[in-house]
């Protein structure tokens, strides 16, 4: 063929690969939707566009034309619908003015999807017979629904379980299902939140608890302990007898029963600053947590200290500061200033993904520091970690807070 714009046996094809991409030739197997029936599309039999040639290409490209036929005619699975034309030259010809496919199957075999288009049946088969609840979640995700075939009877299996547990309050792992153990779960956990949310009545959701991390708590299953990791900075404080200065993990609900004499809390995310952080009369100092606040807030007796922050100098230092303030409004930076950042000049590096957010808790050098940091006016993309800060310089600050001044 030469170069015009007929359609070929690859643009066709393409325009069935783009409804199979959109999952929307799937669909058409599922026929007992209820109510659904009469708002879902029907696609066929259907009609797929064709250009074809015109009258004069049909005399000047009669032999191009008629190779064109051939291929569309060597097509399977297509039905062509054609048109006579009486051409004042060529007499009486047929050409093809439509192309049908007549069924989800001879779509699936023009691109070579039967296989798939089988596996999508049998899902619907076994997911009408063991939970009809989640047949909404495979007509909205088709293509993943065929990704995760394998495991489907496994993944209703689970739905089924809880549905008959409701909050059961036990670990994934005390889960006994043939097959299923808790790693299966915590591998399929988007997909098994999505099904309980259909599946399940509204009192078995948390539905203030989301994301991958709060999936066991939203469905009422134990989670590992939110560990809190602290050293007491006070000699004179001792949590286990003869214990100085003890570095110490507890769970979030133990921290928050903590009863010890403090009235100042410092929080770092560095480790070797964490263990190397100077003495201090009545405090002690938390291992940070990133921005992951949750467990901390749960210790509500830190709401009578005074907190203070050591985060390093980058975007993403005053994004955690700021998001520690949405917990405790007390919160006061350290070490975070315009003169820490000035003295250590020669130590700067480069912060990888900066944020750019509004920052909406951040005091007034805070913010006028944050701005230089995300406008890039003293450095593209500036970081001043915190474990390069000099000690001596760290130790007169921490000093400084100690006498009051």
């Amino acid at each position: 063929m030469s170069g015009q714009n007929w359609s070929t046996p690859k643009s066709l094809k393409e325009q069935v690969k783009r409804l199979w991409e959109r999952g929307e030739l799937l669909r058409q197997l599922d026929n007992d939707n209820g109510d659904e029936d009469k708002d879902k599309a029907n696609y066929f039999p259907l009609r797929l566009s064709l250009k074809s040639p015109s009258s004069s290409e049909l005399v000047d490209q009669f032999e191009q034309v008629r190779l064109w036929i051939t291929e569309l005619i060597a097509l399977p699975a297509i039905r062509i619908e054609w048109r006579e034309v009486n051409h004042r030259m060529l007499g009486k010809q047929k050409i093809p003015q439509a192309v049908w496919l007549d069924s989800v199957e001879l779509a699936a075999s023009l691109i070579s999807k039967q296989a798939e288009v089988k596996r999508y049946a049998a899902l619907i088969d076994i997911t009408r017979q063991q939970q009809a609840s989640a047949l909404a979640w495979l007509r909205q995700y088709p293509l993943r629904a065929i990704e995760l075939s394998a495991n489907w009877p496994q993944l209703l299996a689970v739905v089924n379980w809880l549905l008959q547990h409701p909050r059961p309050g036990i670990f994934l792992r005390q889960i006994d299902l043939p097959g299923i153990h808790s790693k299966f779960i915590e591998a399929h956990r988007n997909v098994l939140g999505e099904l309980f949310d259909l599946s399940l009545p509204a009192s078995a959701i948390d539905r203030q608890k989301t994301g991958r991390s709060q999936f066991a708590e939203r469905y009422g299953f134990l989670d590992k302990p939110h560990k809190i990791r602290f050293r007491i900075l006070d000699p004179a404080i001792e949590l286990i007898e003869h214990s100085r200065q003890a570095d110490v993990s507890l769970d979030a609900d133990n921290f928050a029963r903590l009863q010890l004499p403090l009235t100042r809390v410092f929080i770092t995310e560095n480790e070797i600053n964490f263990l190397s952080f100077p003495q201090h009369t009545s405090a002690i100092v938390i291992f940070g947590a990133g921005y992951g606040w949750d467990a901390l807030a749960q210790a509500h007796w830190l709401q009578r200290c005074e907190l203070l922050y050591w985060g390093d100098i980058d975007t993403h230092g005053f994004a955690i500061l700021n998001q520690l303030r949405h917990y405790f409004s007390q919160v006061r930076s350290i070490l975070m200033d315009q003169a820490t950042l000035m003295r250590h000049q020669s130590l700067w590096g480069e912060e990888p993904k900066p944020v750019l957010h509004e920052l909406d808790l951040l005091t007034p050098e805070e913010q006028k520091i944050y701005d230089q940091l995300r406008d890039n006016c003293l450095q593209k993309n500036l970081r001043l970690e915190q474990e390069h800060l000099e000690f001596a310089w760290v130790n007169r600050v921490i000093n400084k807070i100690q006498i009051g001044a």
